[in-house]
């Protein structure tokens, strides 16, 4: 299980959420197979997703981003619920990119840098809350860093990382999110300005063996802190035989009809968890002749 930590400084001027994603990354790899930097990417956008959703209030609230860079990627969308269960999906998930200039995966390379990220929160309300900022980077942290000062006009600092192992499956991963409160004093600024910036990257504290607690605390430097919660999370796919069926109808009884005269089983397959749900010739007859009831 992945680990959600949240503190807040003693002052009440800032506050941290910091995660260890690597289990809920590394069963992302495991369902979607991508490439090396599909997977560093989706595994940062995963994170990020499981950090915005527990700052959500209502416990069937959820948090969708959909990162629409233009890379080769194409579209990725994760979703989280308000306790970081987060799951993902992705157009394209095999982009094989040589290194960038760094020496590093080509997140954004294969992710692209020319789009927008959508955020989408559904709290309960009559139309859920819908933000969209440009993307800057295509390297994930920074676009949601943006996204926070642009659509919610909160200073935020935001880093997440993936390490993938030579088998291409997933070291470590994980992430956290600083954000100033209103009248957050200069002092508090500039020590965790100080301290970002000196800040091992996230992929370097999590492989020396740093928790997520650890990770807030050394992130937050000399800052006095109190911790506020944590959750527990996992990659956890929120399909179902009933949302299938729902498919198969939204498809119309025109397009039923269709597949009763090909008398073969239909396939509804889940683009997060790849579960495949079959509707035999009977079954199709069956939606047929209830359509109207459904």
């Amino acid at each position: 299980m992945g680990k959600i930590v949240r503190y807040i400084t003693k002052d009440g001027a800032a506050y941290i959420i910091a995660a260890d994603s690597t289990d809920a990354v590394y069963e992302m790899e495991r369902i979607h197979k991508p490439s090396a930097a599909v997977t560093a990417g989706m595994g940062r956008l995963m994170t990020a997703a499981s950090i915005m959703g527990v700052m959500l209030k209502g416990k069937e609230d959820t948090v969708t981003l959909r990162f629409n860079g233009n890379g080769p990627a194409g579209n990725l969308t994760a979703i989280s619920d308000s306790c970081g269960n987060c799951r993902i999906s992705v157009e394209n998930p095999i982009v094989e990119l040589p290194l960038n200039s760094k020496g590093k995966l080509d997140v954004s390379g294969a992710l692209g840098n020319d789009g927008y990220l959508y955020v989408v929160k559904d709290i309960g309300l009559k139309e859920p809350f819908v933000g969209t900022t440009q993307i800057v980077s295509g390297e994930v942290a920074e676009d949601i860093t943006n996204y926070f000062a642009v659509s919610e006009q909160t200073p935020s600092v935001c880093a997440l990382g993936v390490l993938i192992n030579p088998d291409l499956t997933v070291n470590c991963a994980g992430g956290f999110l600083i954000q100033l409160l209103p009248g957050c004093p200069d002092s508090t600024i500039d020590e965790i300005e100080k301290t970002v910036n000196s800040l091992p990257s996230v992929t370097q504290m999590l492989s020396s063996g740093l928790s997520a607690d650890e990770m807030a605390l050394k992130a937050m430097g000399a800052l006095e802190t109190e911790k506020l919660d944590e959750s527990a999370f996992s990659y956890k796919c929120a399909c179902s035989r009933e949302k299938a069926t729902a498919a198969m109808l939204a498809a119309g009884k025109a397009e039923l009809e269709a597949m009763r005269k090909e008398n073969k089983s239909a396939f509804v397959e889940c683009h997060f968890c790849n579960k495949k749900y079959e509707f035999t010739p009977a079954q199709i007859e069956t939606l047929i002749k209830n359509f109207n009831n459904f």
